[in-house]
C-alpha cells in the first residue's frame, strides 16, 4: 500500500447550526431523498449527532479519541461528497484513523467484516440499500458499532436526541483524499487508509467455505451460474469470488459495474425488479441464479427454469443443510432466528434439530445481540436477507456460496433440494404484498382501525364462509433475551387456528410516503400441495386480509406495487 505523508496543518472549526426535523432513523439508518441531504448542514448535523452519541458510554465501546472507523458505501449518487464530509468531521472529532474502501466502495457485509477484522470502533455505511439511486432518488447513512452490526436501540435513541438539540458541529480543512487506489494519507494525529474493497471480505469467505471443492464441483458438473449485481456494489465481490476464484464463466456475473444511479434500475432483488434475471433463468441454460441489491446484503435465489426460492425457504434450507458449510459444520449450530414477518419454515428446522429458536422484530441489530451472546448461528428476513454469525449484517454473497455448498454436497438441483426439504418438513407457502408510496395518513388510518380489533378479534371483518378461524391478534412486541430491552409495535398479527398468519407492517426503509407490507403465511403438509403456486395456495388468506383491512378503499390501491 502506497503512503502519502502530508505536512499540511489541519485546522478544526466549529460551525453553528440548528436542528432539522425528521432525522429519526428507520429500520436501518437515515434514508431521505438526495435533495434533502444536500441541504446545507443536513448531513453534518446527523454525523455530529452520531459522534456525540457514541462518545457517550453506550455499549462501553470506549472513547472516540484516537479510535479507528470504517467508511464505505454502495456507490450511489452523493456518496463521494458524503465520504469527504465524514473524513473532515472525523478528524475534527478526534478520530485517529478512517479506513475507506477503494473509490469509497464497500458492501454492507464487507464493512461489518472490516470493523471486526480490523478491530475498529465502528463505521459509517453510506447506502439506501435496495432503494433507487440518482440525483433525485435516495441516499442513506447508518452507524455500525464495534461488533460490526447496526447501532442498537439505545444508541439510535441517543442519536435522535442529539439531532433534536444540536447547536454546532466540528469540521476541518482536510484536503480532498484520492480514493482511487490503496494508499495511506498521514496527517498529525490522523490517518486515512484506502484499502482494496474486496480483499478482506474474500479472505473471510475463503475461511468459511471450501473454495477448492466448490471450484471442482462447478467444473466437473459444468454448473452454469447467472448472478445479477443490478449495478450495485456486489459487482466487484461477485466477480472476484465466482469468476476469478471459483472459475465460472466471465459472463456468469452480469451488471457488475457499480453505478451512481444503478443504471436507472431499482436495485431490489425480487421477482419484479430483477425481471431480466428471471427471464434469463426461465430456460434450462442456467442451474443457479441470484440477484443482489445495491449494498449486497440481500439476495434472491433461483433455480433452473426460473424456480423461485422464497427467502423464508432459503434460510430454512441453509439451516437444515448447515453441515455442508465447513465453518458451521465445525462450530455446530448455536441457534436459529427469523424476523417476525418471515414465513415459519425455519421454526420447523429448529424444532427438528433441537436448537434454540428466536422470533425477533425486523432489523438485523436484534440478530446481532443474539450472535454476540453465542446463541445464534443462522438467521433471515423475508425481505431477501440471509446471514450468519460470520458478520453482523445480512450477506447476499455468503447466501449464494451457502447454496453452492449445498448443491455441491448433495448433487441435486435447486428444485430437487426444495422438494426434498418439503417432503421432510412440509411447506410454508408465503407471499408479501408491497404497496409503495401510499399516502401516510391513509396507511396510519388502516393500521389504527386494525389495532382496535386486538381486544376483540371477532370484530374483524372476515368472510363468514372462510373456513379458518382467528385464534389471536396482537401488535408484536419483543423482549431481547440478551439485555432485556423491550421493542413494541412491530406489526399487527392475525393468527388463525391452523397456524396461518396475516401480518401488516408499515415499512421503515422508505424515504418518503409510506409502504404498507402485507405478509401471508400458511403451512401445508400434504405432498399434493407442494407443487402448487403460492398465489393459488394463499388466495383465500390474501382476500381475507384485504377485506379485514379495507386496504383498497382507504388507499385507493387496487393492486400492490410488488408481489414476492
Amino acid at each position: 500500500m502506497a503512503s502519502s505523508d502530508s505536512l499540511q496543518v489541519l485546522e478544526t472549526r466549529t460551525v453553528e447550526t440548528i436542528p432539522f426535523d425528521g432525522q429519526k432513523m428507520g429500520t436501518s439508518g437515515l434514508r431521505k431523498k438526495v435533495t434533502v441531504f444536500q441541504q446545507p448542514h443536513y448531513l453534518e448535523n446527523f454525523v455530529q449527532s452520531s459522534f456525540n452519541a457514541i462518545e457517550k458510554p453506550y455499549g462501553d465501546e470506549g472513547d472516540l479519541k484516537g479510535s479507528v472507523l470504517v467508511v464505505g458505501g454502495d456507490g450511489r449518487f452523493y456518496m463521494q461528497t458524503a465520504i469527504q464530509t465524514l473524513l473532515e468531521m472525523s478528524f475534527a472529532n478526534g478520530v485517529g484513523e478512517v479506513i475507506v474502501g477503494r473509490n469509497g466502495l464497500l458492501s454492507t457485509p464487507a464493512v461489518s467484516a472490516l470493523i471486526r477484522r480490523r478491530k475498529a470502533r465502528g463505521g459509517f455505511i453510506l447506502t439506501a440499500s435496495h432503494n433507487p439511486g440518482g440525483p433525485t432518488e435516495d441516499f442513506g447513512i447508518k452507524y455500525n458499532i464495534a461488533n460490526g452490526g447496526p447501532a442498537p436501540e439505545s444508541i439510535s435513541a441517543e442519536i435522535l436526541a442529539q439531532t433534536t438539540s444540536i447547536k454546532s458541529y466540528k469540521i476541518s480543512n482536510l484536503p480532498k483524499i484520492d480514493l482511487s487506489k490503496p494508499a495511506q494519507f498521514k496527517f498529525k494525529d490522523f490517518t486515512v487508509t484506502v484499502v482494496d474493497s474486496v480483499t478482506d471480505y474474500v479472505e473471510l469467505m475463503k475461511e468459511l467455505f471450501d473454495f477448492p471443492k466448490l471450484k471442482e464441483y462447478i467444473t466437473s458438473s459444468n454448473l452454469k451460474l447467472k448472478l445479477d449485481c443490478m449495478h450495485g456494489v456486489a459487482g466487484p465481490y461477485a466477480t472476484e469470488i465466482f469468476v476469478k476464484e471459483l472459475g465460472t464463466a466471465a459472463d456468469a456475473v452480469i451488471n457488475n459495474i457499480p453505478k451512481e444511479d444503478f443504471n436507472g434500475g431499482h436495485p431490489d432483488p425480487n421477482l419484479t425488479y430483477a425481471h431480466d434475471l428471471v427471464e434469463l433463468m426461465k430456460g434450462d441454460s442456467y442451474d443457479l441464479g441470484a440477484a443482489f441489491d445495491g449494498d449486497a446484503d440481500r439476495n434472491m435465489i433461483l433455480g433452473k427454469n426460473g424456480f423461485f426460492v422464497t427467502p423464508s425457504d432459503s434460510v430454512a434450507v441453509i439451516a437444515a443443510n448447515y453441515q455442508t458449510i465447513p465453518y458451521l459444520a465445525k462450530s455446530g449450530l448455536k441457534g436459529l432466528a427469523r424476523s417476525m414477518p418471515t414465513g415459519a419454515a425455519l421454526d420447523l428446522v429448529a424444532k427438528k434439530l433441537n436448537v434454540e429458536f428466536f422470533e425477533v422484530p425486523t432489523g438485523w441489530k436484534f440478530f446481532g445481540n443474539l450472535m454476540d451472546a453465542d446463541r445464534l448461528s443462522i438467521c433471515g428476513e423475508e425481505s431477501f436477507g440471509t446471514g450468519s454469525n460470520h458478520v453482523r449484517e445480512k450477506d447476499g454473497v455468503w447466501a449464494v456460496l451457502s447454496w453452492l455448498s449445498i448443491l455441491a454436497n448433495r448433487a441435486m438441483s435447486v428444485e430437487q433440494v426444495l422438494n426434498d426439504h418439503w417432503n421432510v418438513y412440509g411447506r410454508n407457502f408465503f407471499t408479501r404484498y408491497d404497496y409503495e408510496g401510499v399516502e401516510s395518513d391513509a396507511a396510519k388510518t388502516m393500521m389504527t382501525n386494525l389495532g382496535t380489533c386486538i381486544q376483540d378479534p371477532s370484530t374483524l371483518d372476515i368472510d363468514p364462509l372462510f373456513s379458518d378461524k382467528v385464534k389471536t391478534m396482537d401488535n408484536f412486541a419483543y423482549t431481547d433475551a440478551t439485555n432485556g430491552e423491550r421493542t413494541e409495535n412491530q406489526g399487527l398479527r392475525i393468527i388463525f387456528e391452523s397456524g396461518s398468519r396475516i401480518i401488516f407492517r408499515l415499512s421503515g426503509t422508505g424515504s418518503s410516503g409510506a409502504t404498507i407490507r402485507l405478509y401471508v403465511d400458511s403451512y401445508y403438509n400434504d405432498p399434493k400441495m407442494y407443487s402448487e403456486s403460492a398465489q393459488v395456495a394463499l388466495k383465500p388468506l390474501v382476500q381475507a386480509a384485504l377485506r379485514a383491512s379495507n386496504l383498497g378503499q382507504l388507499t385507493g390501491r387496487t393492486e400492490p406495487t410488488v408481489i414476492t
